[in-house]
């Protein structure tokens, strides 16, 4: 029978109630309803709005330029010569730095053969000439033939390498590449390490990003980024790094739209330019391209395993990460992306293993070697006073420049080399034995007294085209961009050889006595008088030679014989020739003649052209030419030339100066072991100076401090060694290797004179030196004729004319015309007074006669300040 079951009232009224609370019709569900639509409408206008606003201005940065445009500097083009030691896949990397490829380059394309490669300009090259097909057999060039010609050519300019990018908006450097431009092997270290999923996702991985987020809130922290490159490229272009969920959010937006308008290729190609990979000297580093030059010193393309690995390892943390500071961090991050490439199957486990026995391979930490940032420095301020920084980045223009990389890194290593050297000398100077406590306790501590730090200035340059070929302008870029190649200092005795030439001129210009080599200076102790005031040079430690020969003055740095020889020629004589020469500053004063006026490294290696470039100046200068990008030429550089001294008494004082090399003060360059044929001069004020030059280059060094301290050391000991290290790398350069003996001009004969009489030598007075005059003033007299001559006569050598002592002596005395211009000199200024006094050398003995004198034998001393005048005061 059936069963009734009877359900309560409450029931029924509860189902009855929870029906009509579903009912669309009730007010809660209403509300409910509008509140969710009104929240969502909300939601998506939020969205809408940001996503219009960040589409609006994504848009306008992917349309347009992504990375401004810049200047590039380029240096002096590698030239192969045939002998030249080069494989094939060095001159390959060569061209490869400078943008050339085996197809679709407007710079240029090459073809490389089993015996050597073929190259070919392009549009855009700095030749946009004939190409050439460069043979290589055992490691050496043996034949280079012209392209189109099929002529044999003795050698070949390269195109120049990419010195940097010039940056208007922030002090970085950067090369922008193209994707198909990135190994592949870079590709996949990346993307093994940062985004494993980047060719897959659509610009966030939802997985990651749940797991960093859980990891988040476990830790209480934000250590997890979980960021794709497509977010980093976000949040690079548009964002700042701090972590917000704002920031998180528009980061992920920005990097959907990025996704849906650039392909994978381009979005890995924004982030390989963009990325920050840390800091060189004061510039930081943008994208895999620059920093595989900075840590490698070598074309993308030309990467290894391990390199590759260790680029996407820095990456993460790139200054905690620095290999040259924390190289045990950087190589566990290295082999962290070697078996995460492992994981991915980028790279088999055996290629691995092996990349991750494989030591860092860096290139030598030194800015100055490759980057050159002070002579970039001078050429961008160049180019600014002539086109705008704005105009100059706008046009992308190519500047073409005269620094050769090869002379700069000798030079960068010769300063490091030397100013170490000096660092030592300085701290020995610095250290004292000092007592304390009292007796039982008493005891003795040795203390370092704190002071500046040394810097330094190197300039090298063609003495025939004057093209500046390597500069270092201080110690460290990084810590001072304060160029001290442009920097003004008294220039010590580096100025005395334009006393001495001023000298040799006057037999050339009338002068009733003419100066020689072989005349007789008196060095004795003298107070010069000069518009009613006196000046009184002092030799290093009292030490006075007596009457010596102009060429043994000049040799060993005599200060007394200098300002006397200055006194006689005519302060306005040596004045005029050293302002033809570029040292602007000089006054006709006394204090002239010891180097008391200021110059810049970079003037005084100008000045010294007149002398290495047979009396013609030839003035400094940095670039080439300026091209568009389409390689149109905009501006090319002319030599400027100007004759200063006839060529015979540039020769004449070329082989004076090859005496203080020889046997003078600058001996230590001979006993560092470079022996090619070279003239130069040393000069201490309170800096150290040395200016040489061979026949094929020119070379000036400063040391000295920043706040005009005395340095405390000579010339001879801080400048001279790192010009002969210097020297010496640059024997081993290809181009610079031949430094040749300096050529002899038509009428300029070489004599032996005897040491003992000082004239003509015969066999019956065998001890002699070769001199140098200009035809026809040098002695008459042999060693073993009686003498007639007068006192005035002995004293100074050939005299042209029958004049009388006394006519002879005023004649010395008077201001004489111009050496370079028939007009006399204007009134000299008021003379300063400070003496800059330079010593003959440490080891020369007080009693060392006239004769050993003469001989010129010179054991290693150096020049040095000399002591002030008491009664004078310092400028």
């Amino acid at each position: 029978m059936p069963i009734k079951v009877k359900i309560p009232q409450t029931q029924k009224k509860a189902k009855r109630k929870s029906a009509q609370l579903l009912s669309l019709s009730h007010p809660l569900v209403k509300l409910a309803i509008v509140g969710f639509v009104v929240l969502t409408l909300i939601v998506v206008g939020v969205f809408s709005y940001y996503y219009v606003k960040y589409d609006r201005i994504v848009e306008a940065r992917i349309r347009g330029p992504i990375f401004s445009t810049s200047a590039k500097i380029y240096a002096r083009p590698p030239v192969v010569s045939v002998g030249d030691r080069y494989s094939v896949d060095e001159i390959v990397s060569e061209l490869r730095r400078a943008g050339y490829a085996e197809s679709n380059s407007k710079v240029g394309t090459y073809r490389p053969m089993a015996s050597g490669v073929e190259i070919r300009p392009g549009p855009w090259s700095y030749h946009n000439a004939d190409g050439a097909v460069i043979h290589v057999s055992g490691g050496k060039v043996d034949r280079i033939a012209g392209a189109e010609s099929g002529s044999g050519l003795s050698a070949y300019e390269l195109e120049p390498p990419l010195l940097t990018s010039l940056d208007s908006e922030e002090r970085a450097k950067r090369q922008v590449v193209k994707y198909n431009d990135i190994p592949k092997l870079l590709v996949k270290a990346v993307t093994s390490i940062e985004d494993r999923k980047f060719f897959e996702h659509s610009g966030i991985n939802y997985m990651r990003l749940v797991g960093a987020a859980w990891a988040d809130l476990r830790s209480g922290g934000k250590s997890q980024g979980a960021s794709t490159i497509t977010m980093q490229i976000s949040r690079g272009f548009f964002l700042s790094s701090q972590k917000t969920l704002k920031r998180k959010l528009t980061e992920m937006l920005i990097a959907i739209e990025l996704e849906q308008k650039l392909s994978k290729e381009q979005i890995f190609e924004l982030y390989a330019n963009q990325v920050d990979m840390g800091q060189r000297g004061s510039f930081t580093i943008h994208g895999f391209a620059e920093a595989s030059r900075a840590y490698f010193n070598k074309d993308m393309q030309s990467l290894t395993l391990p390199e590759a690995a260790l680029l996407a390892g820095l990456v993460q943390r790139p200054s905690y990460l620095n290999p040259y500071r924390h190289p045990e961090r950087a190589l566990d991050r290295r082999n962290l992306v070697l078996e995460a490439m492992v994981e991915n199957d980028a790279v088999s486990r055996d290629d691995a293993e092996k990349a991750k026995a494989t030591p860092l391979k860096l290139a030598p930490p030194n800015v100055e070697a490759s980057d050159a940032p002070y002579f970039v420095d001078l050429v961008k301020d160049s180019l600014v006073n002539q086109y705008g920084e704005h105009e100059l980045n706008e046009q992308a223009l190519r500047i073409y420049t005269t620094l050769d990389t090869d002379l700069q890194r000798a030079a960068a290593e010769a300063v490091q080399v030397g100013i170490r050297n000096v660092d030592e000398q300085i701290t020995k100077l610095r250290t004292r034995k000092v007592k304390t406590g009292k007796g039982k306790e008493a005891k003795t501590e040795t203390v370092v007294r704190q002071g500046p730090e040394a810097q330094v200035a190197l300039v090298a340059l063609d003495p025939n085209t004057g093209e500046v070929l390597a500069l270092v302008g201080g110690r460290n870029y990084g810590m001072s961009q304060l160029n001290h190649a442009v920097a003004k200092r008294p220039t010590g005795s580096i100025f005395k050889p334009f006393v001495y030439a001023a000298a040799m001129n006057t037999a050339l210009t009338g002068n009733a006595t003419v100066f020689t080599p072989a005349s007789v200076v008196d060095d004795s102790p003298t107070t010069f008088t000069y518009e009613d005031k006196t000046y009184e040079p002092r030799n290093y430690k009292e030490e006075y030679h007596g009457e010596v020969p102009a060429e043994y003055a000049l040799a060993h740095s005599l200060n007394n014989a200098t300002v006397k020889l200055a006194e006689m020629v005519g302060y306005d004589n040596v004045a005029t020739l050293a302002k033809a020469a570029g040292i602007t500053s000089v006054r006709a004063t006394p204090a002239m003649a010891l180097g008391a006026y200021d110059a810049t490294p970079i003037e005084m290696a100008g000045a010294y052209t007149v002398f290495a470039n047979g009396g013609v100046r030839v003035s400094p200068t940095f670039l080439k030419a300026v091209h568009n990008p389409q390689g149109e030429v905009l501006a090319s550089s002319t030599v400027e030339k100007t004759p200063v001294l006839d060529p015979r008494v540039a020769y004449v004082l070329t082989t004076m100066m090859q005496g203080v090399i020889n046997t003078g003060t600058a001996y230590p360059v001979r006993q560092m072991g470079f022996d090619a044929p070279a003239a130069g001069k040393t000069g201490t004020s309170r800096d150290g100076w040395f200016a040489g030059y061979t026949s094929n280059l020119i070379c000036i060094v400063w040391v000295g401090f920043d706040d005009y301290s005395d340095l405390r050391l000579s010339g001879a000991v801080t400048a001279a060694p790192i010009w002969a290290e210097f020297m010496k790398r640059a024997q081993k350069i290809p181009q610079f290797r031949n430094m040749g003996d300096f050529k002899q001009p038509d009428g300029v004969i070489d004599v032996r004179i005897d040491k003992t009489t000082n004239r003509l030598s015969t066999p019956a007075c065998p001890d002699a030196y070769s001199v140098a005059f200009i035809a026809g003033t040098e002695p008459r007299e042999t060693c073993e004729q009686t003498d007639h001559k007068n006192i005035f006569q002995k004293i100074f050598g050939f005299v042209s004319g029958d004049g009388s002592q006394v006519q002879q002596q005023q004649a010395a005395q008077q201001q004489g015309t111009s050496p370079v211009a028939n007009r006399p000199t204007s009134v000299p200024p008021p003379q300063p007074t400070t003496a800059q006094n330079e010593p003959p050398k440490q080891d020369e003995k007080k009693k060392k006669g006239f004769f050993g004198k003469l001989a010129g034998v010179f054991t290693g001393g150096d020049d040095k300040d000399d002591k002030k005048d008491p009664k004078q005061k310092d400028q």
